[in-house]
């Protein structure tokens, strides 16, 4: 069992009521960006919205009719969990696959929010497009919990991960193992082992400490790049925490 992370007999997931999300006793989540940033040429649009007392809030669009989302539609993204945070998912058109510790569940508009606790080991996805298929776009709100820890996931770590994979599943370059864990740390999330792995949850973030922000800072891999960051003295005050990290934190630093 793993020494730094609750056993749990059932996923550790919860479903509404309660409680309600986005209801009217609760702010409404607000757009900041109107325009959407648009990765995997156009098949996932992410807008930044607001959420009081969330770290971040994105609505995301899957347009699952997208030629790279056809290619993808057999490969699942890697299972992880993060430590910090509870994640939160409200579809609002379409269907959404969400798995969380075995567990696969189609998520629909009539679900309400879920929500993914701290360290359970979970993985979401646009659902394959079948023949005939009208339904081709899934619509959904995507926020987590505000933490006082330095690593987190927020708006710094998602925009740098999308441009990644744009490098990777557009433009052709090699997936860099040690490039994946050094944002994923900063982003206090970590790849899940094998469930017969024990003591997996301590394992994985080791790893992802070990290899993603030591090693891999000594080896030249930043978690954050200037061309991708939106808010870069953000971006280098959590670099600047850490000595492996510490000359990667160029505020005078342009986009390329």
């Amino acid at each position: 069992m793993d020494q730094n992370a609750p056993d749990h007999s059932e996923p550790i997931i919860a479903y509404p009521p309660p409680p309600p999300t986005f209801n009217h006793q609760d702010p409404k989540p607000t757009s900041t960006n109107p325009s959407p940033h648009h990765s995997f040429d156009g098949g996932v649009e992410t807008r930044i919205v607001t959420h009081p007392g969330r770290a971040f809030a994105f609505e995301v669009t899957f347009n699952t009719a997208n030629p790279i989302l056809v290619k993808l539609a057999g490969q699942k993204p890697p299972l992880h969990f993060h430590p910090y945070q509870a994640e939160y998912m409200e579809v609002l058109a379409g269907r959404l696959m969400v798995e969380v510790d075995g567990h696969e569940r189609v998520l629909r508009p009539e679900d309400g929010e879920m929500c993914v606790q701290p360290w359970a080991h979970h993985r979401l996805y646009p659902p394959a497009l079948a023949p005939g298929d009208r339904d081709t776009r899934t619509v959904f709100l995507l926020s987590g919990d505000e933490t006082p820890e330095v690593y987190k996931l927020d708006l710094v770590f998602f925009t740098n991960w999308y441009a990644y994979q744009d490098e990777v599943f557009l433009r052709g370059k090699r997936l860099d193992l040690v490039q994946v864990m050094s944002m994923f740390d900063a982003g206090a999330s970590y790849l899940s082992l094998p469930w017969w792995v024990p003591f997996g949850r301590s394992i994985s973030r080791a790893l992802g400490i070990a290899v993603g922000r030591w090693i891999g800072g000594l080896l030249g891999y930043q978690p954050f790049h200037r061309k991708w960051t939106l808010d870069w003295e953000t971006a280098c005050q959590r670099m600047e925490t850490t000595m492996f990290q510490r000359r990667f934190a160029d505020r005078r630093a342009k986009e390329d």
